[in-house]
């Protein structure tokens, strides 16, 4: 197993944010992780990749190995990438200078925001694309992707998801995306789902297409009613 969380509990000072997370990812799957906002889902994210501002108990292992007090960094060289959902600016940086300092070498590919100030009046669209090459870059394990469908059309959707086929999961890397609005589910088709819902993991499914008919449907809260969607390990 390449990820695993068993029993992930989430706090800050104020609240309770996860209650109890447990799923897990072999390399070269696909996990989809799904739920209202607010449910917990980014919250999961930044915890997987080592924010160090909650209190977490539980385990995380990565490759058999215990990181749950593991540093970002120490994270990162391990495989463990995140895509951020609004990722920052940084004006007077270019993004091929930023990505040969990533990787140690010129990267070859031919996009037009290569000599621009990374994220800096880029589109939603745009900042995918260079947070898609940053990751690229890194030649991770695992990533995270958090919202990658949000500011996203279809065809831009369609055409970021033919880049993560392409260069991730065909080459074996596993892949976690979170979304609440499904979309991408077309594009990614993962192979579990897990729906998130009050910090809580309410079902997992292998058959996406009955969930997300479903969600579209009925809603969220349908999951932990309907047998169909009994969450199972």
């Amino acid at each position: 197993m390449l990820l695993e969380v068993q029993k992930l509990k989430v706090k800050t000072e104020e609240k309770e944010i996860l209650k109890g997370i447990d799923l897990k990812i072999k390399k070269g799957e696909v996990l989809a992780l799904l739920g209202p906002n607010a449910s917990g889902k980014s919250t999961l994210a930044k915890v997987l990749s080592g924010d160090t501002k909650y209190k977490v108990s539980g385990k995380i292992l990565f490759n058999g190995k215990n990181i749950t007090n593991l540093l970002p960094e120490k994270r990162a060289k391990l495989g463990i990438a995140l895509s951020w959902q609004n990722p920052p600016a940084i004006k007077g940086v270019k993004l091929s200078g930023l990505l040969k300092k990533i990787n140690g070498k010129e990267i070859n590919i031919k996009e037009d925001i290569l000599d621009r100030d990374v994220n800096f009046n880029f589109s939603g669209g745009e900042k995918k694309i260079s947070e898609l090459y940053q990751i690229l870059a890194l030649n991770p394990k695992l990533v995270i992707f958090d919202e990658i469908d949000s500011g996203l059309d279809l065809e831009k959707l369609k055409d970021v998801s033919k880049v993560i086929k392409k260069e991730l999961i065909s080459k074996g890397v596993a892949v976690i995306f979170i979304t609440h609005s499904g979309e991408v589910l077309r594009f990614l088709k993962p192979n579990i789902v897990n729906v998130m819902v009050g910090g809580k993991i309410i079902c997992k499914q292998k058959d996406f297409k009955k969930v997300f008919k479903t969600i579209k449907q009925y809603g969220y809260d349908r999951c932990k009613k309907y047998p169909l969607f009994a969450s199972k390990s």
